[in-house]
């Protein structure tokens, strides 16, 4: 039974992008490993931007000085 996480930062991503998500990675483990999609598990955790940190510093500060 593979497992699957996805950690991304809370930014807005959406329901159908979430969906791509989880089909693309079920489908990428049917292709490659020849895995069954219906014993496949993908999670997305949504992580807030002060919670991911880059080089030392939040996501949050980053995402200010690149705007």
């Amino acid at each position: 039974m593979p497992y699957v996480n996805i950690r991304i930062t809370n930014e807005g991503v959406t329901k159908e992008q979430k969906q791509a998500l989880i089909k693309g990675a079920t489908d990428l483990l049917v292709d490659v490993l020849g895995k069954n999609p219906s014993t496949t598990v993908v999670v997305i955790d949504e992580v807030e931007t002060d919670n991911w940190g880059i080089a030392g510093e939040q996501v949050t500060e980053l995402r200010k000085k690149n705007t």
